[in-house]
């Protein structure tokens, strides 16, 4: 696989500093039942990174401490973490929101058949990929048979009170761009994936998120094959909106990687580009227990223009229509 980060680290986006933290983002492992083409984490069925017991006991201290509101737990397949179920019963005691970066196919994976139950019965909000709402595509950027998959997962979702009126159950769909382009606007295709998947399968969700590929790990490494890499990265370039950099997500969140080093944002994560802490040149969970992290300088490279390009990209969907 092509390595990106040499190629972003001559940079000129603009410099930002951190906020109050409120989410903390930790990514379980790269453990995962699927092997998307778009995958920023290269996650897949032969990785076996995953997060320890010691290490999440680390982190719900240090989720504790920060007083951070949300814990927003991704992969891999976080649910495939032998301490995922634990960790989500324990930080919903705490009063903490939990988000679950779902994939919809682990819902039929063996060993995870209560696993819809669970979310449900613990009040998490699922954000689960589907990066478009057909069939052909679905399949030729995530396997064939993640479509049919995702479709009856979300059913099963839906007769537990997701994505319905007044559950409290929040299920939000993502979509990805297929290639090297960037997103339609959010709010026109979110009405088009009600509409078809409604129609078609009487499936419902609350949102759409509309995210920008990152030009980093499998889908960094397939634009350099392609030749595709210095277009893409001039399209970013292009695109920024000045305006987006006061919503971007690294401003209020906390990247935590599955052995408890600490980091701006996921993809700076998957760069290897660590939090910037005075005195600790690759902080640890341990190393920042009960500090404010408000005002420090956030590490940026030029991927970052994929946050701010046209609408905006962040885990929550587009900044801005």
């Amino acid at each position: 696989m092509h390595a990106t980060l040499p190629l972003l680290v001559q940079s000129d986006f603009p410099p930002i500093a951190r906020r109050r933290l409120e989410t903390v983002q930790a990514n379980l492992g790269y453990v995962c039942n699927q092997s998307c083409l778009h995958c920023h984490v290269n996650a897949g069925p032969t990785r076996t990174e995953s997060m320890s017991g010691e290490t999440v006991e680390q982190l719900l201290a240090f989720l504790a401490a920060s007083g951070a509101g949300t814990l927003d737990l991704t992969g891999g397949a976080p649910e495939l973490n032998p301490h995922f179920r634990p960790l989500v019963a324990r930080a919903r005691a705490m009063q903490v929101k939990v988000i679950d970066r779902c994939n919809l196919t682990i819902l039929e994976e063996p060993g995870q058949e209560d696993l819809a139950g669970f979310l449900a019965a613990h009040r998490v909000e699922i954000v689960a990929s589907l990066p478009c709402y057909t069939e052909e595509l679905v399949d030729r950027q995530r396997g064939k048979g993640a479509y049919g998959k995702s479709v009856r997962a979300i059913g099963r979702l839906n007769e537990l009170g997701y994505g319905r009126e007044g559950t409290g159950l929040a299920l939000n769909l993502v979509y990805n761009p297929q290639g090297a382009s960037l997103p339609p606007a959010q709010e026109k295709l979110e009405a088009d994936y009600k509409r078809i998947l409604g129609e078609v399968f009487g499936i419902r969700f609350n949102a759409l998120f509309t995210l920008a590929n990152m030009p980093i790990q499998r889908f960094g490494s397939t634009l350099v094959s392609k030749g595709q890499f210095n277009a893409y990265m001039a399209l970013l370039r292009g695109a920024h909106r000045d305006g987006n950099l006061d919503a971007v997500m690294c401003r209020s969140l906390v990247s935590v990687d599955w052995r408890g080093y600490l980091y701006d944002c996921d993809f700076n994560q998957m760069l290897g580009l660590p939090l910037a802490v005075a005195g600790r040149p690759r902080p640890h969970l341990a190393d920042v227990l009960g500090r404010d992290l408000e005002g420090n300088p956030i590490v940026v490279r030029d991927h970052c223009y994929g946050c701010t390009a046209g609408q905006g990209s962040s885990c929550g969907g587009a900044l801005g229509q």
